[in-house]
């Protein structure tokens, strides 16, 4: 995932609901909750956590018990120190005293959100940490960690959960993806195990892939607490020793027993939180509504057309139909290469406003670049007394509409089929369309030429092409 693309926009949830998920997620509820019952007589070690023996008072704060009681206060403290919800007063004495940030989770929507994503890094930072008792095992002498013996490489590690749920992210805001639904676990390591170009997966690699699933299911088990993601974990089943009996029958085609995972929308947010601090491009649905035509016309441009059409009628709510129209199609306007795609949107953005808006459509009638979008739009709404188009705005509409779809969505199998229908209803179409005025003529031609499956036909668009070319120029 390269941070210099753009990312499919995140339909987030209001702020208001985010933070109320926030603060149930039980890391951070139980960070508050013992912040707020610290006191004068709480002490600390050296390294900020609470003296072993102010863990059961705090466990009993907590409502847990067991055997896994003192370690989940433990992290809870830990996490309220991380946050700032509470701050050590005296380090020697071991004191504390509630933080300044404590207050915000009372605040606004902004200040909860901001606690709980402190609070997820430093959850995601203990996710990256070898098991505890690896950790032990590992102590040299002099009570350092011998990493190597560890095969644990920090860096790597966090690189290999950041590349996770990087694709976790894009799999949940792609409309080609999931979306809501969980996320089988051994698809989900084998996205960043995998090679793309690689066919049936080797021995190896396979091998890989099952103890990356292994590592994710730790991980995951402690990711979930912090509210970032819905996991049923893998079945302990899948782990026990080969000789041994199941303790039920099992259905091996099963995939929910390796594994499922799906992103909550408090971890949308996080995650897109994450990745536009580290520099990509992260929009979400809702960012152009109060920015210009001219920003959601280039902006929407590499949406899928899904989230185009939610942008656009966020955008068109806080406008009146006509000043809309007239906006829209003043920014469609252009010759750069972007300007056939940018129309496009405005096409499909048009298509959302009501017949309020047919004045402006009638004032771009003779506009080279808007007229025949303009009675497009006329005819399909029932206008009357709609002027015939002349030719030559007929054929540099069409070039211009394959231009935008090339840019839209490459070599797809609609613009095929559409390549396919221009050739077939229009006789001599080549003999024509070379000598349209359009800056992608040449592109477009060229294009034709290479997705028609006829090869005269084929070879007819490439020669128009050349000819297109030599007329610009080029």
């Amino acid at each position: 995932m390269s941070d210099s693309s753009t990312l499919p926009p995140a339909r987030l949830r209001p702020e208001a609901e985010l933070a109320r998920d926030a603060l149930s997620a039980p890391v951070l509820a139980r960070a508050a909750r013992l912040a707020r019952w610290a006191g004068p007589d709480t002490r600390v070690d050296a390294g900020g956590g609470l003296v072993e023996e102010q863990l059961p008072a705090a466990a009993q704060q907590l409502g847990l018990s067991g055997d896994d009681a003192a370690a989940y206060a433990s992290e809870a403290w830990r996490i309220a120190v991380d946050t700032g919800l509470v701050e050590i007063t005296d380090e020697e004495a071991g004191t504390v005293t509630a933080g300044e940030d404590l207050a915000l989770l009372t605040g606004s929507p902004q200040d909860v959100l901001g606690v709980w994503l402190t609070a997820l890094e430093a959850v995601l930072a203990d996710a990256s940490v070898p098991d505890l008792d690896d950790l032990v095992d590992a102590m040299a002498e002099g009570g350092e960690v011998d990493l190597s013996s560890l095969d644990w490489d920090p860096d790597a590690e966090s690189e290999f959960l950041d590349g996770v749920l990087g694709n976790l992210y894009l799999l949940t805001v792609g409309e080609d993806g999931p979306g809501d639904a969980p996320v089988p676990l051994p698809a989900l390591a084998a996205s960043v195990i995998v090679p793309s170009d690689m066919g049936e997966p080797s021995n190896e690699v396979l091998e890989q892939v099952s103890d990356a699933m292994m590592r994710l299911d730790d991980q995951f088990r402690l990711l979930e607490p912090i509210g970032l993601v819905a996991y049923q974990p893998v079945d302990e089943a899948l782990m026990a020793d080969a000789d041994e009996e199941p303790a039920a029958p099992v259905d091996e085609a099963d995939v929910t027993r390796y594994g499922m995972v799906r992103l909550t929308p408090l971890g949308l947010y996080g995650l897109r939180a994450r990745l536009l601090d580290a520099g990509f491009d992260a929009p979400a649905v809702g960012d152009l509504a109060d920015k210009g035509a001219d920003a959601l016309l280039d902006g929407t441009a590499p949406f899928p057309p899904a989230a185009a059409h939610a942008e656009t009628e966020l955008w068109l709510a806080g406008r009146g139909p006509l000043d809309a129209a007239r906006e829209l199609l003043a920014a469609a306007r252009g010759s750069d290469p972007g300007a056939p795609l940018r129309r496009l949107r405005c096409q499909q953005a048009l298509s959302l406003v009501g017949a309020e808006a047919e004045p402006a459509l009638r004032e771009v009638l003779d506009d080279a670049e808007l007229g025949g979008l303009a009675r497009v739009w006329l005819t399909e709404h029932g206008a009357r007394d709609v002027p015939a188009p002349p030719q030559e705005m007929v054929f540099w509409l069409t070039i211009d509409t394959v231009a935008a779809q090339l840019a839209a969505e490459g070599n797809s199998e609609e613009l095929r089929a559409l390549v396919e229908g221009l050739a077939q209803q229009h006789s001599g179409f080549f003999d024509t369309a070379w000598r349209v005025e359009h800056p992608a003529t040449p592109d477009v031609l060229e294009a034709m030429g290479r997705l028609h499956p006829d090869k005269k036909i084929a070879k007819e668009a490439r020669k128009a092409a050349f000819k297109a070319r030599s007329q610009q120029g080029g």
